[in-house]
C-alpha cells in the first residue's frame, strides 16, 4: 500500500511545516516532534519522503550517492562511477534496540567465513544518506547510539574501525525524531543536535477528530484510491518544495530580522548562538516555501515556537511550559501577528 498522502493530513499545522521546512533546507538540522501517541508523527514522516520526487543515486552504491556530487569518503565510487538510476528518497527507522553493528555497519560474516575477505556490511547510517533517519521515542534511545549518532551528525560522515577494518562513507541525513514527553526527556546533547522541536497533541474539537478518522478509513479500505484522489494536491505541494529549493539562495535576510531573532533568543535566555542560526535558517526556508525573495518579521513569527523551544534553560520561578514561555516572548519582541 503506498504511503498516506502528505496533503491528506489533517490539522497538526506546525508539525507539517517543519517537516517541509527540513525538506527545503537540511542544514535546518531536522525535526523532533513529541506528543501524544496516534497524532501521524510517523506517518507525516514516511509521507513527506514520499512525497518528494526521487533521486538520481550511483547504481550498486551502497551509500546512494549522487552522480553529480562526488563523495569523497565514498569507497564504492572511489573506484570509479558507473551508470545512474532513480530511487525513492530513503526513509530508515532505528528500532531501540539496534545494536551498534547494525547502526554503524560490521564486518560481512558470510563472505569472511566462505571467501575469507574482509568486506563491509552497511548499517542503518549507510541506507539513510540523502534521506530520513527516523527514530521513534526517541528519548529512550540507548547513550552509546545517542553518542554515535552525534559524531555522524555534525560530521555527515560514518567512520568505522572494528574488526582489521578502517572504513568511511557519507552519512548525511534529516535526523527526525518523535516521543512521549511521559517517558522521559532527551539528552541535552541530542536534543541540540535537532533543530526543529514541535508539540503535537489530540484534536479536541468534533469536526477534526471525525475527519482525522474519515480519512484515515478510507486509506485503509482503499488505499490505491485515497491516494490517487490526492494526487493532484501532492504534485502541487511537490512543485512547491522543488521551486523552494531553487529559490533558497537568493532569498535575503534583513539585518532587522536578524536582530530580532537576536532579540527573541535574548529574551528567553538560549545557550550559545544555534538558536539564533536555526531561526535564521527556519525563517528563510518558509519565505521560499511561499514564493518570497526577503524574510520578514512575519515569517519571523510563524517559525520561532519550533527553533528555541527545546533549547530554553529550566526556570524554577516560571511554571509555564516551554510552549507559553516562547508565545509570551514572541509577543513581547515581535508583537502579536
Amino acid at each position: 500500500m503506498p504511503a498516506f498522502p502528505f496533503t491528506a493530513i489533517v490539522a497538526q499545522e506546525e508539525m507539517k511545516r517543519a517537516l517541509l521546512i527540513a525538506a527545503v533546507d537540511p542544514s535546518v538540522g531536522g525535526v523532533l516532534v513529541f506528543g501524544d501517541w496516534g497524532t501521524g508523527k510517523s506517518k507525516a514522516v514516511r509521507a513527506l519522503a514520499a512525497l518528494l520526487p526521487k533521486i538520481r543515486a550511483v547504481a550498486g552504491c551502497p551509500y546512494s550517492c549522487s552522480p553529480d556530487s562526488p563523495a569523497e569518503a565514498c569507497p564504492h565510487c572511489a573506484r570509479g562511477r558507473g551508470k545512474s538510476h532513480q530511487i525513492p528518497v530513503p526513509v530508515v527507522d532505528l528500532p531501540l534496540g539496534a545494536t551498534e553493528d547494525r547502526v554503524v555497519g560490521a564486518l560481512d560474516l558470510e563472505r569472511a567465513l566462505t571467501k575469507g575477505e574482509k568486506a563491509f556490511e552497511p548499517g542503518l547510517l549507510a541506507r539513510a544518506n540523502r534521506g530520513f533517519l527516523y527514530i521513534d521515542e526517541a528519548n529512550l534511545l540507548e547513550d552509546h547510539l545517542v553518542d554515535l549518532l552525534l559524531d555522524v551528525a555534525a560530521s555527515g560522515v560514518n567512520t568505522v574501525e572494528r574488526e582489521g577494518l578502517s572504513l568511511r562513507h557519507p552519512a548525511r541525513f534529516v535526523l527526525v525524531g518523535s516521543g512521549n514527553p511521559e517517558e522521559g526527556e532527551l539528552r541535552p546533547q541530542l536534543l541540540d543536535r535537532f533543530g526543529l522541536a514541535c508539540e503535537v497533541t489530540t484534536p479536541t474539537d468534533i469536526a477534526t477528530r471525525i475527519e482525522v478518522v474519515r480519512r484515515r478509513d478510507a486509506y485503509e479500505r482503499d488505499g490505491e484510491a485515497f491516494c490517487a484522489a490526492q494526487g493532484k494536491a501532492e504534485k502541487a505541494l511537490q512543485k512547491t518544495v522543488l521551486a523552494a529549493r531553487e529559490r533558497l539562495g537568493s532569498v535575503s535576510v534583513p539585518d532587522a530580522v536578524l536582530e530580532n531573532a537576536a532579540r527573541l533568543c535574548l529574551a528567553l535566555g538560549t545557550d550559545g548562538l544555534r538558536g539564533e542560526l536555526t531561526l535564521m535558517r527556519t525563517a528563510r526556508a518558509l519565505a521560499a516555501l511561499e514564493g518570497a525573495d526577503i524574510v520578514s518579521v512575519a515569517h519571523l513569527r510563524q517559525v520561532a515556537p519550533s527553533a528555541p523551544r527545546h533549547r530554553l534553560r529550566r526556570n524554577p520561578l516560571d511554571e509555564s511550559g516551554s510552549t507559553a514561555r516562547v508565545a509570551r516572548a514572541v509577543e513581547e519582541v515581535l508583537g502579536a501577528g
